[in-house]
């Protein structure tokens, strides 16, 4: 066989191996490759064939004699093995009895459970079926009981409406009227229909709670038997039942008519009794909370669509135009136009009309707030008499939110929405709006009194409750607007104020009218707390804008604090300018914390106490330079000879204060004058009783300069003090008793009487000067000027105490004096 078979592309392997074992020819195929095949190549196969068969042959003899071999070398185990087989057969066979003994055993054990089991079952069977009939047949009778309760009701609702009709035409007759006892009998004969209309829906479409159902006991025996209990059978389907169901329907939609009839007469009326009639009535039918949920969506909707009609331009033109008298051949042409916006001539008439739209809608938004009331207080008043839970409450876990809550939260986003849509799209209801905000404040005020009776809101100056503030939140739109035309009126009038700068600074005519400007907006937003408040902010930016400027202005040079010459300087007078605008800006604004409250009070009180600190910051350098200036003069007293006349008030001759003060005009320059009419005494008196040497001719010499000395401050104070230098007080009583002091004994010094109205310092000062002893000012090496401003700066006490420093370690009759005039100025002291 050549190898041109197994290259033939066709060749199959099983068919060859056939073809061998058969001895019959291998089917070839002509091909390209391959030969046709030839006798003496089958032959060859055939063979080949016999002698693979032989070689097979000779294998199988030689297998067979190979376990005979092995067979008889382990015969003895081989014998051993089989017996030990039988002996395991005998073994086999009787565990096999054994089993089968099992087996009949456990038939027979399972005849005697699985028989008692399917009985017990099918008894459970039965009696779970049983019962079932049992319930449903209750629930017919008690389904039958109700209906014909059902009709006795209904009965007696007709006889209600018969009398009530017969009662109408009564009272028509009879202006006394009738008893409303039947209308009692009629509102609880209602809820007992309602109440047994419920019970006889549970009854038909099974019951969810009532004292029928299957106890306890049974429910854990069904449990125990079958994984689940039928559902009991629905009455609706048993013809005894549905038989009543039209007539049952019929009641339910009678007494459905009746509770809405009573509860929108309830409303309308705000009649609690009948509510409270009704909500009970919508209890018993379990239609409560969705009956409150209808209402509360009604009044919103209610509102909502008065609010969009109150802004709905289209709504005003065609309300304006209809009450407008028009030629008949223009009347065409006219209605032909639709205008959204009024033109000059039309824009009284429309305002008008806006504003008797908002008129409505306040009423209406009170009469629906009212109504939602009405209704949650009637809520509160019911409760159910098993569980004792209020109705509110019941409604409140439905809804998850009061209707009072509801209200105020519709009411508020439907006054934010319109309000700004109307803002946005119409320049007429911008402009009219917000210059009249607190015209539309004031409606809003109304509102909140009228439903004040009815509900727990409040708003008032001290309080304000979270609905009502809700509300006027939602005008946001229009407030802000009003806001800034109040800013603009504000900061128009602090400008024009300050327009003339420092060619032409303002004077008291500019702080008055910028104070007015203050108060006019103030008091134009007083009614109202939170706009008052917001205005408050405005004003009290506005003042501080105001400051600003004045300090602007303000000179801090040394010419406006110099002193020279006749005349003022030109910084003076510009100081004088801006502080007596500041004075009469900041005195009149002082009477905001009388006028308003104290919350408004507090946010424009800041601005007002800055102008008063600028108007201060002007001032007091001034005084201060005067004082300074005064107080060097009057120093001259200690580097001259007593024995000469001199005139104390001399040096003030070439700077008259009082011709710089004429330059600020205002209440306080008197005060300022006396002010420094006393400082000037002070100081005098301080420099006499430190004068030393002193002998009789300078006495006299300081009792002139006294005298001269009240004739130029009586001249300083002018002739707008009546009473002379008496104004002075304290001051010109020292004064007075300076004189005598210079004279007396030195042993009467220390007399209380003597010196009455003089300082002990001043005593214990003219003491030191008899005396030997040195002063204090010239044991720490100071300046006269020095120790009197040390003086002034002090108090009492630390001057004491440094005079008596001085004392320490002397002795002598003016010690002793001096120690006893310190000791009684420390007993009064102590006793005062």
């Amino acid at each position: 066989m050549t190898d041109s078979l197994f290259i033939i592309p066709d060749f199959n392997a099983n068919d060859y191996a056939n073809a061998i074992l058969a001895g019959e020819p291998y089917p070839q195929v002509q091909t390209q490759y391959a030969k046709p095949r030839t006798g003496t190549t089958l032959e060859s196969a055939k063979e080949g064939v016999s002698v693979a068969i032989s070689k097979l042959d000779l294998s199988i003899e030689d297998v067979g004699k190979q376990i005979k071999s092995l067979v008889t070398a382990h015969h003895e185990k081989l014998l051993r093995r089989a017996a030990g087989i039988n002996n395991l057969s005998g073994s086999l066979t009787s565990v096999r009895h054994g089993l089968d003994d099992v087996d009949a055993s456990l038939e027979k054990l399972r005849q005697k459970i699985r028989v008692p089991y399917q009985t017990l079952e099918s008894s459970a069977i039965k009696l779970q079926r049983t019962r079932q009939a049992s319930h449903a047949l209750r629930r017919i009778l008690r389904f039958v009981v109700l209906s014909r309760r059902l009709e006795m009701q209904m009965s007696e609702l007709v006889t209600f409406d018969k009398l009530g009709t017969a009662a109408n035409k009564k009272t028509l007759n009879n202006s006394e009227g009738v008893s409303v006892d039947p209308q009692d009998d009629k509102e609880r004969t209602i809820a007992k229909a309602a109440l047994t209309i419920a019970e006889l829906g549970d009854l038909l479409d099974g019951p969810e709670d009532t004292g029928d159902t299957p106890g306890k006991d049974s429910s854990e025996i069904g449990n125990r038997i079958s994984p689940t209990i039928d559902s009991p059978v629905p009455l609706r389907f048993v013809k005894a039942a549905a038989a009543h169901i039209p007539f049952i329907e019929e009641a339910q939609c009678k007494v459905t008519r009746e509770m809405e009839s009573m509860i929108m007469t309830g409303l309308s009326t705000l009649d609690q009794s009948l509510l409270a009639s009704s909500l009970q009535t919508a209890y018993n039918l379990r239609v409560l909370p969705k009956l409150i949920q209808g209402l509360s969506t009604d009044l919103c909707d209610a509102v909502e669509e008065r609010i969009r009609t109150a802004f709905d331009l289209s709504r005003i033109s065609k309300e304006v135009v209809s009450k407008e008298s028009i030629p008949s051949s223009q009347g065409l042409l006219y209605k032909s136009r639709v205008r959204t916006e009024p033109t000059n001539i039309t824009a009284p008439q429309w305002t008008a009309a806006l504003w008797t739209r908002l008129d409505s809608l306040i009423e209406e938004m009170a009469a629906c707030c009212i109504k939602v009331y009405t209704l949650e207080k009637a809520l509160k008043m019911k409760k159910d008499p098993i569980t004792q839970r209020l109705f509110l409450d019941n409604v409140t876990k439905v809804l998850e939110n009061k209707p009072s809550s509801t209200f105020w939260t519709s009411l508020g986003r439907s006054l934010e929405k319109y309000a700004r849509d109307a803002a946005k799209g119409s320049t007429f209801l911008q402009q009219t709006l917000s210059a009249g905000y607190p015209k539309l404040l004031r409606l809003f005020h109304n509102f909140f009194a009228k439903i004040a009776v009815h509900t727990d809101t409040v708003y008032t100056q001290s309080q304000q409750s979270p609905e009502t503030v809700l509300v006027l939140r939602a005008l946001s739109t229009f407030e802000a607007l009003y806001l800034s035309r109040s800013t603009t009126r504000l900061n128009e009038a602090i400008s024009q104020a300050f327009a003339g700068g420092s060619r032409t600074p303002p004077g008291a005519n500019e702080g008055v009218a910028i104070a007015r400007a203050v108060m006019n907006e103030l008091d134009s937003a007083r009614f109202d707390p939170l706009l008052m408040l917001a205005v408050a902010r405005n004003v009290g930016a506005a003042l501080d804008g105001a400051t600003m400027r004045a300090e602007s202005l303000i000179s801090s040079d040394r010419s406006a604090y110099t002193l020279l010459g006749p005349m003022a300087t030109p910084q003076q007078i510009l100081n004088g300018q801006v502080a007596t605008c500041l004075y009469y800006c900041w005195t009149n604004l002082e009477k905001v914390a009388e006028e308003h409250t104290e919350s408004a009070a507090a946010l424009v009180k800041p601005g007002v106490k800055k102008l008063h600190v600028t108007y201060d910051g002007i001032i007091d350098p001034l005084l201060t330079a005067i004082r300074r200036e005064l107080s060097s003069i009057i120093s001259r007293l200690h580097r001259v000879d007593l024995q000469k006349t001199m005139d104390p008030m001399a040096g003030m001759a070439g700077s008259k204060p009082t011709q710089i003060f004429t330059n600020f005009t205002s209440d306080t320059t008197q005060l300022w004058v006396l002010s420094i009419v006393k400082y000037v005494i002070r100081i005098f008196v301080l420099h006499a009783s430190i004068a030393k040497p002193l002998g009789e001719s300078g006495k006299l010499q300081l009792t002139t300069d006294m005298t001269e000395l009240e004739f130029a401050l009586g001249a300083f104070l002018g002739s707008s003090s009546k009473r002379g230098l008496e104004v002075a007080g304290e001051e010109y009583k020292m004064l007075r008793a300076m004189r005598p002091l210079l004279f007396l004994d030195t042993a009467s010094l220390a007399s209380p009487t003597h010196a009455a109205n003089l300082p002990p310092l001043i005593v214990l000062h003219h003491i030191l000067v008899r005396s030997p002893l040195p002063l204090p000012h010239i044991m720490h090496g100071w300046q006269e000027a020095e120790y009197v401003r040390w003086v002034e700066e002090h108090r009492k006490e630390d001057a004491w105490a440094l005079i008596e420093a001085a004392l320490v370690g002397k002795e002598g009759d003016f010690v002793e004096l001096a120690k006893k005039v310190l000791r009684q100025a420390r007993d009064e002291c102590g006793e005062s």
